[in-house]
């Protein structure tokens, strides 16, 4: 679920952080800039692990900032696919099952994924599994599930022509690469990262049902 990625960066200190020491003040600035950041094709970034490489600090005339070459690892939140993991159902709809964890709230459970046999019910907004007794998956739960799907939503900035472009060759209903046309301006509303998970097999689903 977590891994260490290694970074290089030119990291800025301003003249008020001089009082600190160098790596206090780089520790500072490099969680400043990735903590909680989805770096694409790496992963959520949580915070900063270690040190490795500080290069001499250089100022730039006008500026007056010490501008440092620094090697550094980040811990990664970046599950492989097939990992268990456990989570707390957000909401439920018929086109699935949202689940968030305690950092991490992009996580969607298709209803092709959930178990054979399972329904939703409207009046409840809660999924329930046709079994010998139903089981309800609702809203606040602790659920378990598989990671099946990682999905990179590059969110560089575009220009409208581009989107609309973007969004007319994906237009496949993949909820992870839907467009909103809003005020006469196209916003992309999907996650930087996101998980498509499955809900179907032994073990998985609330964790109640199997204590």
């Amino acid at each position: 679920m977590f891994v260490l990625s290694k970074f290089s960066d030119l990291v800025r200190i301003e003249p008020s952080k001089f009082s600190k020491s160098t790596e206090e003040a780089l520790e500072d600035e490099i969680n400043a800039k990735y903590a909680n950041k989805v770096v694409q094709d790496v992963g959520l970034c949580l915070c900063l692990f270690d040190i490795l490489e500080v290069g001499d600090g250089l100022i730039r005339h006008g500026d007056g900032s010490a501008y440092i070459n620094t090697v550094f690892r980040l811990i990664v939140f970046r599950p492989f696919v097939g990992e268990v993991l456990v989570g707390w159902i957000s909401s439920c709809s018929e086109e699935g099952i949202r689940v968030r964890m305690d950092f991490f709230d992009d996580i969607f459970i298709p209803k092709e994924n959930l178990f054979e046999g399972c329904i939703f019910v409207p009046s409840e907004q809660a999924w329930v599994w046709r079994t010998e007794h139903d089981l309800y998956l609702d809203t606040n739960e602790k659920i378990r599930f598989k990671v099946e799907q990682e999905i990179f939503t590059d969110q560089s900035p575009q220009g409208p022509k581009n989107i609309l472009a973007e969004e007319g060759n994906n237009g496949d209903e993949n909820a992870q690469q839907q467009m909103l046309l809003q005020g006469g301006s196209v916003q992309n509303i999907a996650p930087p990262y996101s998980l498509v998970v499955s809900c179907q097999t032994y073990g998985m689903g609330l964790v109640t049902w199997w204590d």
